[in-house]
């Protein structure tokens, strides 16, 4: 059995105020974004044209000559610039202030360089509509869903997994441009080309299952079809924001834990699977089912979800699960199985 230290009062109020501060940033950041650059009257053949100008060297398009409605447009993305400005600092120091109490209340926390992509890929509007989190970067959101700190959970490492979600193709690339935002020097792995890598070697994996693969032509990663991830597209998201080792917000969508600890559980007994990851496997899904049977309550395990599963699933729930195979530190004779969910046999 694992542990769980339930976080207290205040904890939890750090983590809401986060959140919501977290909510305004990135609001502000996309208004300041939308407002790039700036606009500007031009003089050609003695008319007065728009112009909205990109960069230092002057790169723009026009907009039209001088009317009533360009002069309005004009208008509205000055003052839209300069409210955003001043909303941005009000919001950066709220977020500041936020992120130091939650790293000090010792809230869990997650890769930076992680970090920096799910904040990039929120601001471009991309995670949650095109991509989620997958691998053990959700452990840290799974953990303020449980509103507990899990014990001896494998914590947030260098490597980095998403999953792709879209249910339309894109029309042009959307996870590329995030990674590239963040760091210029991303490069699809030409061996691995689900991967990407930078100049520090930190990676970046997408993954697809058969119900997206269509939908992701636009991507220059490549990822490989497989059938196991179209089961952590079932059930209902797991949301939260979180810092990074950095100290700098992120936001985290997650697979629904049900999914995610039965998807976790079957792929530690597959032979197919790296022999280094498959103790991993087995603890993570483990850890996540008994939280969720403990202490998310809002994600029932019940009939109407086990009709839902596979019979390959069932197999690795109760292999996995019931048996706590590979999960428990304790000596063998402390160890007791749970007994069976309702409705999962």
């Amino acid at each position: 059995m694992f542990e769980f230290q339930r976080y207290d009062d205040e904890r939890l109020r750090v983590a809401i105020n986060l959140q919501d501060a977290y909510t305004a940033w990135v609001e502000v950041e996309r208004d300041i974004r939308a407002h790039t650059g700036r606009m500007v009257w031009k003089q050609i053949s003695g008319r007065s044209y728009l112009y909205h100008v990109y960069g230092n060297v002057g790169h723009g398009r026009s907009l039209g000559p001088h009317s009533e409605d360009t002069q309005a447009r004009y208008e509205r993305f000055q003052e839209g610039k300069e409210r955003a400005r001043a909303r941005l600092t009000d919001t950066a120091a709220a977020l500041e202030t936020h992120a130091r109490l939650y790293r000090a209340l010792r809230l869990p926390l997650i890769n930076s360089q992680a970090a920096a992509i799910l904040r990039e890929a929120d601001v471009q509007a991309v995670l949650g509509r095109d991509v989620m989190v997958v691998g053990t970067t959700v452990l840290a959101a799974y953990q303020l869903e449980a509103t507990a700190r899990f014990v001896g959970a494998p914590e947030s490492t260098a490597d980095f997994d998403l999953a792709w979600t879209a249910e339309h193709t894109p029309d042009e690339p959307v996870l590329w441009p995030v990674l590239k935002a963040v760091d210029d020097t991303f490069t699809v792995n030409t061996e691995r080309p689900f991967q990407a890598r930078n100049s520090k070697s930190d990676e970046v994996e997408l993954l697809v299952g058969p119900a997206r693969i269509a939908t992701l032509r636009r991507e220059p990663m490549r990822p490989v079809n497989l059938r196991e991830q179209d089961w952590l597209l079932n059930g209902r998201t797991v949301d939260h924001v979180v810092c990074g080792l950095d100290g700098r917000p992120a936001r985290i969508v997650a697979p629904d834990p049900r999914w995610f600890a039965l998807q976790k559980a079957w792929l530690s007994l597959q032979d197919k699977r790296s022999p280094l990851k498959r103790p991993k496997d087995a603890r993570q899904a483990a850890i996540v089912w008994q939280a969720i049977r403990e202490l998310m309550p809002q994600y029932p395990i019940d009939a109407e979800f086990a009709a839902a599963v596979s019979d390959e699933l069932h197999d690795a729930h109760h292999r996995v699960l019931d048996e706590h195979a590979m999960v428990a530190d304790a000596p063998d004779d402390d160890a007791k199985p749970h007994r069976n969910d309702p409705g999962m046999h």
